[in-house]
């Protein structure tokens, strides 16, 4: 690929318009982020690695056109650049690079480039300074190392250092017990099997019932729970299941319910068990899941 670009660069009528830099590195990405006014990326989606590149354009005052695609599939808006693209994935198909090249050069044409060399009478181009500074101002905070590390530090550092000393605590008397919670589960995980199942639609909502035999388990050290996965990329549904009753002549059989809204059909939804233990996070630290279907 290289070549072939080297070659496209020294024919004669893109010679003097296309630079290749070799090597980039953050040094250079250092140099490239404090001079330009607008950054374009054009990948392919989905391999859009991330897009550091694009975040540090940003508090240098550049304005970012690229695909929707990594982190600009997520910072995007028409008030702080451009973007190309429709969201979806399209391979190597030749018509849809040749739309995306079309669409491309019609941005710059009748949008990046005028709004660039509009200026007002004091030569300031107004409204290429406001999509600057909206882009500074909402996307900078956002897209930091600054942010990044009070998040990360505060979302998990300090609670994992608070976990830890509460299951050090006592000469380790925790973490003794969760290790012999997780004998126990392995002990008995394996006999763990889902009976009948009962799905009724009323007044909005549909109301499950499963049967679950926990071989021997506590119902307080499992969870039962509806599992549907995220609609429109959005965050995963699950809903717990509360223990209503001992099935009648069952040794360690359990009947588990949970209402979910209608809005989605019931074959959205599975039933799943998952280890339960105070100070535990399941599935992070106990991987066993069982499954309905």
């Amino acid at each position: 690929m290289i070549q072939q670009w080297t070659q496209f660069i020294r024919q004669p009528e893109t010679q003097n318009r296309i630079v290749f830099l070799s090597d980039y590195d953050m040094l250079l990405t250092r140099r490239l982020v404090q001079g330009v006014d607008v950054w374009i990326n054009t990948p392919r989606r989905p391999f859009e690695a991330c897009g550091t590149s694009g975040m540090k354009v940003l508090v240098n005052g550049g304005i970012n056109l690229s695909e929707l695609d990594g982190w600009w599939a997520e910072a995007y808006s028409a008030e702080v650049g451009w973007a190309l693209g429709d969201g979806g994935e399209h391979g190597d198909d030749p018509a849809w690079d040749a739309a995306e090249a079309e669409a491309l050069y019609n941005l710059l044409e009748r949008e990046v480039v005028p709004a660039f060399y509009s200026r007002n009478k004091e030569g300031i181009p107004t409204a290429w300074v406001d999509r600057v500074r909206t882009s500074m101002a909402e996307l900078t905070p956002q897209y930091s190392a600054d942010r990044t590390v009070r998040e990360y530090t505060e979302r998990y550092y300090l609670p994992a250092a608070a976990v830890f000393m509460e299951r050090a605590s006592q000469k380790g008397a925790t973490g003794a017990d969760i290790v012999k919670w997780q004998k126990h589960l392995e002990q008995k995980w394996v006999n763990l099997h889902f009976g009948d199942a009962r799905i009724e639609t009323h007044d909005g909502q549909h109301l499950f019932e499963v049967q679950v035999y926990l071989n021997g388990l506590e119902p307080s050290g499992v969870r039962v729970e509806l599992y549907a996965e995220g609609s429109d990329t959005g965050e995963p549904v699950r809903q717990e299941m509360k223990h209503i009753r001992q099935l009648a002549g069952a040794s360690g059989g359990y009947v588990y319910s949970a209402a979910v809204s209608s809005t989605r059909p019931p074959e959205d939804y599975t039933a799943r068990v998952i280890p339960y233990h105070d100070g535990v996070a399941a599935p992070l630290q106990d991987t066993r899941i069982l499954w309905q279907r």
